[in-house]
């Protein structure tokens, strides 16, 4: 259904517009830089689809790991690996291509999958911090309060949020008229420099995407901070191992959280101006966040790394 509403838009927004391709800038256009580029982020991809995809088949083999938490940090690598798919491989295609092309409905694509799985990502990082805030704030009643109902509840209400986001900003982008310039100064589509393009103007879309995107990470900035300030004053009345489990598991959580609303407090909290620093933001949010995701949880959670040496433990005696 979503595929056909975007197809639908497109053919619509192609009425209005003589633009039926895009160039995308890119990260260089030194051959031998995009070629080291190209190894670079080849490798930062499979890297990233490997440890993601570890760590749920981590979650879904160790029984002792089938609870609330690692429900939702299974949840979140799913959503890295399909995240980093939408930029990373038409990337690592037009480092080694004269000319960086995309559709007007693969960017439309593109800018609605990204928005899709970034603003997914942002509700899911606030539902684990509330997870978190349960557990450590309220143990004796976390596994009612959190139980498979309204994890299964949660998780449908952060993906229907995602995609409502991602239509309505997608939806203002491709209703503007493209009659001119078609250089996105990017290596991927985004709704920011997309929408410079368009022959309109374009001052009232560009406070709406602020108010819409920019509102969504920072609100959701402020309450993840304020959560976690509140489990940080609550640990000191838990026991001294206790208290660093958690604040292990709160570290790492932060640590994404930090990595991950900060590109899009600076992308998206400010009207369409160019920065240099932009296309370095984006590689790091679109390419090495995924990346760290699973470093992060897998070397900072004891939990994890003991399920880990359990499952490749077994697969090496089978293999025996």
């Amino acid at each position: 259904m979503e595929e056909r509403v975007i197809s639908n838009w497109t053919s619509a927004a192609q009425n209005q517009t003589l633009v039926t391709e895009f160039l995308l800038t890119g990260l260089s256009n030194n051959p031998q830089t995009q070629l080291v580029l190209f190894v670079v982020f080849l490798v930062a991809y499979l890297l990233t689809l490997a440890g993601n995809l570890i760590i749920m088949v981590t979650i879904v083999h160790d029984r002792g790991l089938h609870t609330p938490m690692y429900f939702f940090l299974s949840n979140l690598s799913l959503i890295d690996i399909c995240h980093s798919t939408v930029t990373v491989p038409k990337m690592l295609a037009d480092f080694l291509s004269t000319e960086k092309t995309i559709s007007f409905g693969g960017c439309v694509a593109q800018m609605f999958f990204l928005h899709l799985f970034t603003c997914t990502e942002i509700f899911l990082l606030t539902v684990m911090a509330y997870d978190r805030y349960v557990a450590i704030c309220n143990p004796m009643h976390y596994l009612t309060v959190m139980n498979h109902k309204v994890c299964l509840i949660l998780t449908g209400t952060i993906w229907l949020g995602g995609t409502v986001h991602s239509l309505a900003l997608t939806g203002m982008t491709i209703k503007l008229p493209y009659c001119g310039p078609r250089k996105v100064d990017n290596f991927f589509c985004d709704v920011p420099p997309v929408i410079k393009l368009a022959c309109t103007n374009t001052y009232v879309i560009e406070i709406l995407i602020v108010s819409n995107s920019g509102l969504i990470s920072v609100v959701c900035f402020v309450v993840l901070v304020v959560s976690y300030g509140v489990i940080l004053v609550s640990l000191r009345n838990h026991f001294a191992e206790g208290q660093r489990k958690a604040l292990s598991t709160c570290a790492a959580h932060l640590t994404v959280v930090t990595l991950f609303l900060g590109h899009c407090i600076f992308i998206y909290s400010r009207p369409s101006t160019s920065f240099a620093e932009d296309k370095i933001v984006s590689v790091f949010f679109t390419a090495v966040t995924p990346l760290l995701n699973p470093i992060i949880y897998t070397l900072r959670n004891e939990d994890m790394k003991r399920a880990l040496h359990k499952l490749f433990g077994q697969k090496v005696n089978a293999e025996k």
